[in-house]
Formats: C-alpha cells, sequence, structure tokens
C-alpha cells in the first residue's frame, strides 16, 4: 500500500507541478507582454507628438533672421501647444530666450538638455521614459534661416495620467492572473486527484491479479483511455482466469489419469507379494498386467510431453511433406490391429498429396486418426483413410462406420482428457490426448481439423492443411 501511494503522490505531484510551471509561464506574459507593448505604444505616441508641438513653435518662429528674448516673445504670443508642459527656445550658444515656466523660468540662463543640444548640433530627436509613476517626454528641433542654426526649440512633457491609467492595467492584470492561478491551482489539484485515482483503481487491480485473485476487476466509469485500459485488463483478466482454470484442470485430469495405471500396478503388486504360493501362471499372469498399466504410463507421459511440447510455443522448421509415403508406414503399423479387430483398413492418397508439416507431425495425425477409429469401431467394420489435394492445401479424411459420437459431444472430442465413454476409453487403451494433440498440432501449422457424424453411423475427420509453403508455386 506505500508503494502505491508513492507513486500516486509522485505522479499528483508531477501533474500539479507541470500546471503550475505552464501557470507561471502564463502569468509571466500575461503581467509583462501587455505592458511592455502599451508602454512602447504610449512611447511612440508621445514622440511623435511632441515633434509635432515643436515644428509647430518651430514655425512660428521661422521667419526670423535672428533670435532674441523680443521678437521670439511676440512671434510665439498667443500660441498655445496643448499637451506640452513647458517650452524653451533658446539661440545658437544655449541661452534660453524663452520660456514658459512662470516659476523657475530660465530665461537670459544657458542649459544645455542634451535634446536641446542635439537641436543646436541641427539633428530633431525626442524621447520618452516612464519613471516615479508618470511619463516623462521631450522633443527638439533646430531653428533654421537661410539654412543657418539660429537657435533651437525644447519642449517638455510630464503626464501623470496616461501613467495612471496604465497603472491600473498593470493592477488589473495582476488580479486577474491572481483569481486565474488560484481557479488553475484548484482544477489542477482536482483533475490530478481524479487522474491519480483512477490510475490507482488499476494499480489495485493489477496488484490483486499479482498476487492470484483472478477474480480481481477494474472497474472505472466513463469513456476515456482509462476505461478503455481498464477493459483491455478485465478482458486479459479473464483470459488469464480461463486459462488458470484450464491448467488446474488439465493437471487434476493428467494426475487423476497418471493415478490410475499407477494404482493397478500399486494394486498388483501388492497382490504378488501378498500372495503366498503363487503358481507361475497367476504371476506371469499378473505380470503381464502390471507390463500393460506401466505401457499405458508410457503413452500417457509421452501425450503429456507433446502437449507440453506445443504449448510452449517452440515448433520445428516445416517443410512439404509427401503425404503418401508417411500414410503407408502408418498403415503398415496399424494393419494388424486392424485385423485383430476385424476391422478393413483402406488407404486412398491421391498423386501430389503433400503438406507443410514436418514428417513427425504428419505422421502423429494420420497414426491417431486412424487408431482411433480402428479402436472405437466394430468388428466387421472400416477405417477409410483418403488424402487429396486441393488448390494451396491438401485435405486428409478418416471415415469410420464405427460406433459413432454423439452429435452434441462433437465439439468437445478436442477437448484434453475428454472422452465420450471413459470406461470403453479406458478399455482400448485411450489417454484421452491423442485427438487433442492432432488439433493444436494442426492449429499451429496454419490448418482446420472438423469432426462430424457419417449418416448410418461411424464418424468422419477432415483435416485441411497448407500443400504449399508461402511464396512457393505449384510447378
Amino acid at each position: 500500500m506505500a508503494t502505491i501511494l508513492r507513486g500516486r503522490i509522485s505522479l499528483q505531484l508531477k501533474i500539479s507541478a507541470g500546471y503550475l510551471a505552464i501557470l507561471l509561464i502564463v502569468m509571466v506574459l500575461m503581467n509583462t507582454y501587455p505592458l511592455v507593448v502599451s508602454e512602447d505604444l504610449v512611447f511612440q505616441g508621445k514622440c511623435n507628438s511632441l515633434l509635432s508641438s515643436a515644428a509647430a513653435l518651430n514655425t512660428a518662429v521661422s521667419g526670423l533672421d535672428e533670435l532674441t528674448e523680443e521678437n521670439v516673445g511676440q512671434a510665439l504670443a498667443g500660441v498655445d501647444i496643448a499637451g506640452v508642459s513647458r517650452s524653451i527656445v533658446a539661440d545658437p550658444y544655449g541661452k534660453v530666450l524663452y520660456d514658459t515656466r512662470e516659476i523657475g523660468s530660465a530665461v537670459g540662463r544657458y542649459v544645455f538638455y542634451n535634446e536641446l543640444v542635439e537641436a543646436l548640433l541641427g539633428n530633431s530627436c525626442a524621447y520618452s521614459e516612464y519613471k516615479e509613476g508618470a511619463f516623462h517626454s521631450a522633443a527638439a528641433q533646430p531653428v533654421l534661416y537661410r539654412n543657418q542654426i539660429i537657435g533651437g526649440i525644447y519642449v517638455y512633457e510630464y503626464d501623470a495620467q496616461q501613467a495612471s491609467l496604465l497603472e491600473n492595467l498593470s493592477n488589473t492584470l495582476l488580479s486577474i492572473s491572481i483569481g486565474v492561478a488560484a481557479l488553475v491551482v484548484m482544477l489542477s489539484m482536482f483533475f490530478s486527484r481524479q487522474l491519480t485515482r483512477r490510475l490507482g483503481s488499476l494499480q489495485a487491480a493489477i496488484r490483486g491479479v499479482r498476487e492470484g485473485a483472478y477474480n480481481q476487476r477494474a472497474i472505472l466509469s466513463g469513456h476515456d483511455e482509462f476505461t478503455q485500459i481498464a477493459g483491455e485488463f478485465n478482458d486479459l483478466v479473464d483470459r488469464l482466469q480461463e486459462t488458470e482454470g484450464a491448467r488446474r484442470q488439465f493437471v487434476s485430469d493428467a494426475s487423476h489419469e497418471l493415478k490410475t495405471p499407477l494404482a493397478a500396478i500399486r494394486l498388483l503388486t501388492d497382490s504378488i507379494l501378498q500372495t503366498e504360493n503363487m503358481d507361475g501362471a497367476t504371476a506371469r499372469e499378473f505380470v503381464s498386467d502390471i507390463g500393460q498399466e506401466a505401457e499405458r504410463l508410457s503413452r500417457i507421459t509421452e501425450d503429456l510431453l507433446r502437449l507440453t511440447r506445443l504449448d510452449s510455443g517452440v515448433i520445428e522448421a516445416a517443410g512439404l511433406v509427401e503425404v503418401a509415403p508417411v500414410l503407408d508406414r502408418v498403415a503398415r503399423m496399424l494393419r494388424p490391429v486392424a485385423e485383430e479387430k476385424g476391422v478393413e483398413l483402406l488407404i486412398v492418397c491421391i498423386t501430389g498429396a503433400a503438406v507443410v508439416a514436418t514428417e513427425g507431425e504428419l505422421h502423429q495425425i494420420l497414426y491417431n486418426l486412424a487408431e482411433n477409429a480402428i479402436k472405437y469401431n466394430r468388428r466387421g467394420g472400416y477405417v477409410r483413410v483418403t488424402a487429396e489435394p486441393k488448390g494451396e492445401t491438401t485435405v486428409i479424411v478418416v471415415e469410420d462406420d464405427g460406433i459413432g459420437i454423439p452429435a452434441g459431444e462433437l465439439s468437445n472430442v478436442f477437448k484434453r482428457f475428454y472422452r465420450v465413454d471413459k470406461a470403453r476409453s479406458r478399455a482400448a487403451g485411450g489417454t484421452g490426448l491423442g485427438l487433442s494433440i492432432v488439433s493444436d498440432t494442426v492449429s499451429r501449422r496454419g490448418g482446420a481439423i472438423r469432426a462430424e457424424n457419417v449418416d448410418g453411423g461411424g464418424t468422419r475427420f477432415i483435416v485441411t492443411l497448407p500443400g504449399l509453403e508461402r511464396g512457393e508455386e505449384e510447378p
């Protein structure tokens, strides 16, 4: 639980930290970019406005060939420039001839403001800056007469009103940022908590399954990706539960099958050991029975090993195997068994019948199907095995007219350890694994197998296997 909690807290902190980082960036942009743009616009506007005001004053004195206090005062009498806090006119040496400031007038004194100096050098200039809660702006132009500099005009503006508006904008943006930040923090905590809670549910379900609780399910509502993951997880657990159930059933069935011959061997050996003066014929009969049970035990073990190899997924490389030679060998091995049971064994193999498999796999398929058909047949019956190429496949049919299989049992005959008649199967020496081995082998080679009843009695097994390797063309 501590591990889950640490994981959830860590993820929640990461998500919250991500939200806060994005929020911080947005807040910085909100509180800087608009103000910077607004200040630039104000600076540009004020510089242009003051240059225009300086030009207006310059026009008023443009007809003078020399600037003096008297003629400048007369030229600018009645000239009112709106928005200008102070206007100065100076001679070429920087001596102030005209100053609109009433208190602390600089008339008669020399001033060397940077802008005025630039004007006396023949350059027009302007600047604006924001400091101490107000915009401070100034502009200057040279006064020319016949292309000669006879003085300079300097205008200055102090604007606290627009500065106040800009300050209010800054405060408003800050208030909005704080409100948005608070909202984002609450939403980030809410969504991150919801996210980690859903992840926690998935993690708890995974841990439960890891500990063996295959009935554990992840219950998540909604239609998002987490719900889809939960659905996939639940499907996986269902398959695991089915696999585990099949494994346990397989172990139980295998144990039961192995226990039966072992119990018989134990009973027979005990009988021999506990019977005094047992005659030779009886002893040989008991030993023969022990040998049969041991052989049965060996067959079960071999079949279990084959199924284990099939389940491991490791299969030999396949090749194109001719059916006829393998089928002939199987017929030679089973013909004595068929004669003993009074069953006629018929073999039909069409030229060109071949399958993509190993020779051992094909032998296993043919032998198991034919042997089953012989064992569970009636005296005087027949077993017919045919192999015929059809397009890129080869179809193998094993048909008999024996005891048949009930229609309701046909879908179960390929299950492991399944027997239609358990007593008869054991009496015939069957392990209940042959058809399962055949089905698994056919499936792993890309084929198909099915069972059906024959009209009039008997069973037909139809196997379809690839007859050409991929990329190989018929000659």
